[in-house]
């Protein structure tokens, strides 16, 4: 017989996102026994069809950037795809005197196509920094109960490093690290005369085979993509096991709009925007993780009102959207005049760098509170559109002369940023613009920015230290330069562009945005529960870096991953008792 209305389909988890945490969640649940959903606003992601990591610039128009240059830097053609600074259709405001920007993904995999793979630990004090400095909030998880995760990942997707016991700077679970280049032995020297601690980086990418993916083969071009995911993408690593299970279902091209509760305050679907039909559907799931990164998932939740949720879904507390923080960032480069002595030789290496200096005044009074981290490159790299910029502005010429300045001079930069602890204040938030929405209806975010006075201290010691550290290599600091883009994200040349000098960075720009959802004890004070569940809703979770109650100087994914993995550990315990 014919059925009029079929019963519909119940997911067991539906997840919103398919980068860091969403991937991460994703994995864990489906290799758990439980029938996922995901929604990816993008498309799906073709790695031999999308990515471009072995192409010269000569081979696209414009040499990648664009008509006039226009696309340089973050968003060039050579990146893995689908990342950006501002879409068509789907725009933000900030507001008056603010200013923020807000780099966004649409694709499988989000934002873990485009990450540098920095994958640093938090440490013991990142997690009580009130009861280090009495200043913001501690967590209600300390580092202990995180540690288990941060292995579970490690061994999971590959990070390599070295044991060196730096103070709250963990040791991870390390694969070999890469030798250091000659740019990096260069700095190492100068570092040690400084007594500033110089070690191998710790970044996601494979110096050994692992689990079918290949060592990396040293292109140096992670920032294009890697069609033998060496390096570390949620598309590449977390989603096919996740689909390997036969438990996976991906939905593309879904524009989450709302989360949608039943008559008991249960989250029992996500409403979203078929981009393709412009069509409004809805998927159904017993539980919700909501996985959008930091500034998107805030956005849902806050566009998420019913008569029981006026305010958006799971804000009793208000505080959805507040708390927004970003690393604090600033550049320096210098020109290094022995390197033009340099034999040629192979400069190989990955896409990142091969040391850093992780915060070396641990427990010393600074003139600021918390601590920063230093990433510096250079280097006879790919050579790219705007890499010789600085010295066509300061040689006169043209002709044989410019281009024998320009080869001599090849390879003789280096550039260093800093990424500091930002401590949250109250003029940093998102919210829902009353006026504006994107092209599918849906209303759009509004960014409120102000840096405190802590940030911009601790980015004018990030200037004295990058000044000491080029004069003690025999240097010369390049004034009112900065290194961009980072090599690592664009997977281009480290073209030095004009920036005053000391200046900090914009809001936004180090694209470590997160805390709008933030977790605690109290749900008066916080949205979610230590285990990234929502207070007033027990069945809706945040898998992504919105849960963060502080930003420290690490990068934010290796722990978005981690407590990813742990939610995602107490949601199949949870499916199991049937709590939820």
């Amino acid at each position: 017989m014919l059925e009029i209305n079929p019963p519909r389909k119940v997911y067991d988890v539906c997840i919103v996102g398919s980068g860091a945490g969403g991937g991460t969640a994703a994995k864990v649940l489906t290799e758990g026994g439980l029938n996922v959903v995901m929604l990816e606003a993008g498309p799906r992601l073709d790695p031999d069809r999308d990515f471009k990591e072995h192409m010269w610039p000569y081979q696209l128009p414009h040499r990648g950037v664009g008509i006039g240059g226009r696309q340089r830097g973050i968003g060039d053609e050579f990146m893995a795809p689908n990342g950006f600074w501002d879409i068509e259709g789907e725009p933000y405001t900030t507001a008056p005197g603010s200013s923020f920007r807000w780099f966004r993904s649409r694709i499988e995999g989000g934002r873990t196509n485009h990450w540098g793979r920095i994958a640093l630990r938090f440490g013991p004090a990142d997690f009580r920094p009130h009861s280090t400095d009495g200043i913001g909030d501690d967590w209600p998880i300390t580092y202990e109960e995180l540690a288990p995760y941060y292995d579970k990942v490690e061994s999971y997707i590959g990070v390599f490093g070295s044991k060196e016991n730096v103070p709250n700077a963990p040791d991870g679970v390390f694969m070999p690290p890469p030798k250091p280049r000659c740019t990096e032995t260069l700095i190492k020297k100068a570092c040690d005369q400084l007594h500033i601690t110089c070690i191998p980086s710790r970044l996601a990418i494979l110096t050994k085979p692992l689990n079918g993916r290949d060592a990396c083969h040293y292109c140096a071009q992670c920032g294009r993509g890697c069609r033998t995911a060496s390096n570390f993408s949620s598309s590449q690593v977390m989603i096919p096991p996740a689909a390997a299970t036969g438990r996976f279902t991906m939905i593309a091209n879904a524009m989450a709009r709302k989360i949608v509760v039943n008559d008991t305050g249960k989250a029992e679907a996500v409403s979203y925007i078929d981009k393709t039909t412009r069509t409004e559907q809805r998927v159904y799931a017993k539980t919700v993780v909501v996985a959008g990164s930091a500034c998107e998932s805030a956005r849902l939740l806050l566009n998420s009102r019913s008569p029981g949720f006026p305010n958006g879904i799971a804000n009793s507390s208000g505080v959805v959207g507040r708390y927004l923080t970003d690393s604090v960032g600033s550049d320096l480069a210098g020109y290094f005049p022995q390197l033009e002595n340099m034999p040629i030789h192979n400069h190989d290496g990955v896409g990142a760098m091969h040391m850093y200096m992780p915060w070396w005044r641990v427990g010393k009074k600074n003139e600021f509170l918390r601590g920063y981290h230093i990433e510096f490159g250079g280097g006879r790299d790919m050579p790219g559109v705007g890499g010789f910029e600085y010295v066509c502005d300061e040689h006169e010429g043209y002709g044989v002369s410019l281009k024998q300045k320009c080869r001599s001079m090849y390879g003789t930069f280096i550039g260093f940023s800093g990424r500091g602890e930002m401590i949250p204040n109250e003029n940093c938030y998102c919210e829902i613009d009353p006026e504006v929405k994107d092209k599918w209806g849906i209303p759009v975010l509004r960014f409120h920015w102000q840096w405190g006075e802590n940030e911009r201290k601790m980015a004018a010691d990030m200037q004295q230290t990058f000044r000491s550290i080029i004069e003690t290599a025999g240097g010369t600091v390049i004034a009112g330069t900065r290194r961009h883009p980072q090599k690592a994200a664009a997977g281009e040349s480290n073209a030095l562009v004009q920036q005053p000098g000391g200046r900090i960075s914009q809001g936004g720009a180090i694209i470590h945005e997160l805390g709008t959802i933030r977790m605690g004890n109290d749900p008066k004070t916080s949205a979610l529960n230590k285990n990234c569940q929502a207070h007033d809703v027990k069945n809706l979770f945040v898998a992504d870096a919105a849960p963060f109650v502080s930003n420290p100087d690490k990068n934010p994914t290796l722990s978005i991953m981690a407590l990813s993995w742990k939610t995602s550990d107490y949601i199949l315990d949870q499916a199991k008792k049937g709590e939820l």
